[in-house]
């Protein structure tokens, strides 16, 4: 050991010592004590850090017997480490809570004193730490340590911009806390998948009780430093909710709704047992953005998930438009209490501030009631669609371009953005088109504040429909596909008949290519070097009463002049007509699937800082002066498809401008495309350290873009006459808009 290490050493022995003298005393200050616990803690993470980069080098395949000993010697006094941080932050928590726990942290941050926080903050930065020694995820437990230090070092302002500052806080902080408690939840789910199967056959080995085996890996989890630091994130997590007035649940899609709570792993069909009947609302374990509520049951009236889910994500969206009554839950102690009535008929009340369920005993005299209009008892029978699917059906229907509407361009023409139109190319396309006119337009348009309404659209062209059928019908493959289009329309979701004749449909559509013209025509549109992202334009998706969000695939990353990655990507957007997941959703819209037809819509890639969806009205109190945006950092993908975590959310009026913070970002990480990188149809995973983001720290930034945002949505919600689901990043200082729909 050098000096350096030999220092280490010493510190934690005299802090260890320090702290064993003063718990053989009765009459030390708690403070003093809570204070040489801290110390202790950090001295002991300091000693394990130094130990664990030791043992990162290896022994040579001729190493003495001596030196292996010592390795080995060195590698339990690891181990002992961790285990004796287990034991601190047991000590550390115990304390906390015996002192009035979250109550008293409330009480303390409403007279702004944050150094109150500074000890139970700074255990949960060690426990972290200890974790990221132990090999789990180490860039995410080091963005948590980074932002929890930082928020920790800013203090609780009285104001900070023109809100609240100690509620700001309390969501800044409430972010980053449930980022850590979605750290340490992902690594005990990790020794669920890894100790169990492991464990039974050693159990069995050795002729171990079976009691014993079966708690094992509880066991070993609850002796865990994950233990504590999760035990510390509920802890803090419930007193930044009562600071910020949240109660652990959090409201996407408002109503009432009256069923038997069935709980699911996830939301996909074949998940709600055949026993269950009536009306049901689904208590869901995880999501990951993309699902379709109705394939899983058409009785299916609420949806209470245990994790949080972006407002605007495609699963979000589709609730809206499926009147299901949709809320999350992160509280624990609210989950096990929701738990208990499991295949149990509850009551499910949601508004923009309050969310109640409670016990419900059918009559034959009472209403089901769900977001949009009442049900009667008989029309949410199992079998039966209701009465509101089939309002659904019908606007889906009137609002779907059938195949007499479709324009199929057998010619091989590629269309210029501005010449797209619904009959050729689909509503999303031709959205682009009017985007890029109006675009033109918005930098003549100002507020009554002064703020611009400008915005930009990225280059593009249109592949219209009917170039998938001629690519089928140049290769020899229309009748087989015709013909496999008829057996989709009644495929069986039942044993998985529908699967198998989705999967050979896809890929067959999959094996297609534009024609080699089409695909030179098209990069000759654009920079030899341009990367481009290929989207989908169906003629079932962006329209009234059916917006279709996420359903069908986009390929980001790839250039024209890579003729054979480009044109499987466009095939791949092709294929995605036909997923099971897509084939399911025209089901229950009521759409054949021999109507459905598609385009593909082409632009330039655009690598911004920020990506975000607007609603021009907001989603849970239908109140239509405010936008609601909800802003992610890199691509926009991970904003739109539900991954795990809270984006950036911000209500702003229209009219006045006034902007209101409603959370604070915390997904984990952002997508982005490298600058020099192989244009492979690949994005790139990084992970995000908020304590480095302009729009966490910087409250004049943040409110000012709200505005830009709220001028911007407003504008295209008067040029397309209703309430609109805009898409769009920030690329420097300039606003995108890559795509608007209808609002569900």
């Amino acid at each position: 050991m050098d000096n350096q290490s030999m220092s280490t050493l010493r510190t934690f022995i005299a802090s260890k010592k320090r702290m064993d003298e003063l718990e053989k005393s009765s009459n030390i200050p708690s403070d003093r004590a809570m204070e040489q616990l801290i110390g202790t803690l950090h001295s002991l993470t300091g000693l394990r850090a130094m130990l664990v980069k030791g043992l990162e080098s290896g022994l040579r395949n001729d190493a003495p017997d001596t030196a292996i000993a010592n390795r080995q010697k060195w590698r339990l006094c690891e181990i002992g480490l961790e285990d004796y941080s287990f034991v601190l932050l047991s000590r550390f928590v115990n304390a906390l809570e015996a002192g009035g726990g979250p109550s008293w942290l409330v009480r303390e941050a409403n007279f702004r004193n944050a150094t109150s926080w500074d000890h139970p903050l700074g255990a949960l930065v060690t426990g972290i730490r200890q974790l990221g020694l132990s090999g789990w995820q180490q860039n995410e437990c080091i963005a948590i340590e980074n932002e929890l230090q930082c928020w920790q070092k800013r203090g609780i302002p009285e104001m900070e911009g023109n809100e609240n500052g100690i509620i700001i806080w309390a969501l800044r902080v409430k972010a980053t806390l449930d980022r850590a408690h979605r750290l340490a939840e992902a690594y005990s789910d990790s020794l669920l998948q890894v100790f169990p199967t492991r464990v039974q056959k050693l159990g069995n080995a050795f002729g171990i009780p079976e009691n014993t085996v079966r708690t094992y890996t509880e066991a070993e989890i609850r002796a865990s430093v994950v233990f504590q630091v999760s035990k510390l994130c509920t802890l803090l997590l419930k007193a930044v909710r009562s600071l910020s007035g949240g109660q652990g649940w959090d409201t996407l899609v408002p109503g009432k709704a009256i069923g038997t709570l069935v709980e699911v792993e996830k939301i996909v069909p074949g998940s709600l047992p055949a026993a269950v009947s009536g009306s049901v609302i689904l208590l869901v374990n995880k999501a990951d953005g993309d699902e379709e509520v109705k394939a899983a049951g058409e009785n299916i009236v609420g949806v209470i998930l245990l994790q949080e889910l972006p407002h605007l994500s495609h699963l979000g969206v589709r609730a809206r438009q499926e009147k299901v009554v949709f809320v999350t839950c992160e509280d624990e102690e609210k989950i096990i209490e929701l738990r208990k009535h499991n295949r149990q008929s509850i009551k499910l009340e949601a508004s923009a501030e309050t969310v109640h369920v409670s016990p419900f005993s059918f009559d034959g005299k009472k209403e089901l009631v769900t977001a949009g209009r009442k049900l009667t008892l008989a029309e949410s029978t199992v079998g039966n669609k209701s009465a509101e699917m089939q309002s659904f059906t019908k606007s889906a229907k009137i609002s779907s371009v059938s195949r007499s509407q479709v324009v199929a361009n057998l010619g091989g023409v590629i269309l210029e953005l501005s010449k797209a139109d619904i009959g050729s190319s689909g509503a999303k396309a031709a959205s682009c088109g009017r985007l890029a006119t109006l675009a033109q337009l918005s930098t003549k348009v100002y507020n009554e504040q002064g703020i611009p309404a400008s915005f930009c659209v990225p280059e593009g062209r249109v592949i219209p429909f009917g170039a998938m059928e001629s690519a089928l019908e140049a290769s020899g493959s229309l009748k087989q596909f015709q013909s496999m289009l008829e057996k989709i329309e009644k495929g069986r979701v039942e044993g998985g008949e529908l699967d198998i004749i989705c999967s050979e449909l896809q890929a067959l559509v999959a094996a297609q290519r534009p024609p080699k013209a089409n695909i030179e025509s098209i990069a000759k549109c654009f920079p030899l070097d341009a990367r481009l992202i290929v989207r989908s334009s169906a003629n079932v998706e962006d329209l009234a009463g059916m917006s279709g969000a996420g359903l069908y695939d986009s390929i980001p990353n790839v250039r024209a002049s890579d003729p054979e990655r480009f044109g499987s990507a466009v095939a791949q957007v092709w294929a995605s007509l036909y997923t099971r997941r897509a084939v399911l959703s025209r089901r229950i819209a009521g759409v054949p699937q021999r109507e459905a037809a598609m385009a593909v819509l082409i632009q330039e890639m655009l690598s911004p800082q920020l990506s975000f969806v607007l609603h021009t009205v907001s989603p849970v109190d239908q109140n239509d002066k405010v936008v609601q945006a909800e802003i992610a950092s890199g691509l926009g993908e991970t904003l739109a498809s539900g991954t795990r975590g809270t984006p950036w959310r911000l209500a702003v009026n229209k009219f006045d401008g006034t902007a209101k913070t409603l959370a604070f970002a915390n997904l984990s990480e952002e997508l982005v495309v490298i600058t020099g990188g192989p244009a492979d149809g690949k994005v790139m995973a990084l992970t995000v350290d908020y304590s480095k983001k302009t729009l966490s720290l910087d409250p004049i930034y943040r409110y000012q873009l709200g505005q830009r945002l709220a001028t911007t949505g407003f504008f295209l919600e008067q040029k397309f006459g209703c309430p609109q689901d805009v898409e769009g990043c920030l690329v420097g200082n300039s606003i995108y808009i890559v795509q608007t729909r209808p609002q569900p």
